[in-house]
């Protein structure tokens, strides 16, 4: 007798945690660095670059993790705005629905016929017919509780974490060039080390993920080092 082989699917599909934590990582490791070579590629002293650096973290976190808020709260309002006219409409325009439901599943290459046990079912149910509809027609997922806090607080961790980064050399190295060395160095390393391991989430390659990040976070702080080396020149 033929062995038989369990077929498993790995499938990966990025929860709205991990979505936060590339947002917030992504721009606290981008937009401290280019502010802080920037500041440096003025020649200010290294408290001015801290100063500056905690107050830009500061104020990234809060604007960063608001917004994140904002949209999780909107995604929300949304949901329930149009899960509250579904329903409206499936009381109300039971004939109009079963006709979209019939579209649907037209589209698998079922024809009414087919579909007349499902339609029985969901006149039965009509929170079972809502949600069918809510992701079928609509493309909507039920928002889980408490999202909108929980976006605000990782994405604003996130930011802060990565903030730290680039920063942390001007904190605990005397003299300007070599702490903007060791921040250059210390942040590449760490854009590098994000993009592999966000790589995994995305699909992509460990060394092309890690080189992105890299190259995108180097060019913005090269262009703000530059550009305050010419202003100031």
């Amino acid at each position: 007798m033929a062995a038989k082989h369990h077929h498993t699917e790995k499938h990966f599909t990025a929860s709205d945690v991990v979505r936060d934590l590339v947002i917030g990582m992504a721009d606290g490791l981008t937009v401290p660095f280019a502010l802080a070579a920037g500041l440096s590629g003025a020649v200010v002293a290294s408290r001015v670059v801290v100063v500056a650096g905690v107050a830009e973290i500061a104020a990234g976190a809060i604007a960063m993790g608001l917004g994140g808020y904002l949209a999780a709260r909107g995604d929300a309002d949304h949901y329930a705005a149009e899960r509250r006219r579904e329903l409206r409409e499936v009381r109300e325009l039971a004939r109009e629905e079963e006709r979209e439901i019939v579209q649907i599943f037209a589209q698998y290459g079922l024809d009414h016929e087919a579909c007349k046990p499902v339609l029985a079912h969901f006149h039965q149910d009509h929170e079972a017919w809502v949600d069918f509809m809510m992701r079928f027609e609509l493309g909507l997922e039920k928002p889980e509780p408490g999202r909108a806090l929980r976006s605000a607080l990782t994405i604003g961790g996130a930011y802060i974490v990565g903030g730290l980064v680039p920063l942390a050399p001007y904190m605990l190295i005397e003299g300007l060039q070599p702490a903007l060395r060791v921040s250059v160095i210390c942040t590449l390393i760490a854009l590098g080390l994000f993009g592999a391991a966000k790589s995994r989430f995305t699909g992509i390659g460990m060394l092309r993920g890690a080189m992105q990040t890299m190259f995108v976070g180097g060019l913005a702080s090269a262009a703000a080092f530059l550009l305050a080396r010419w202003i100031g020149g």
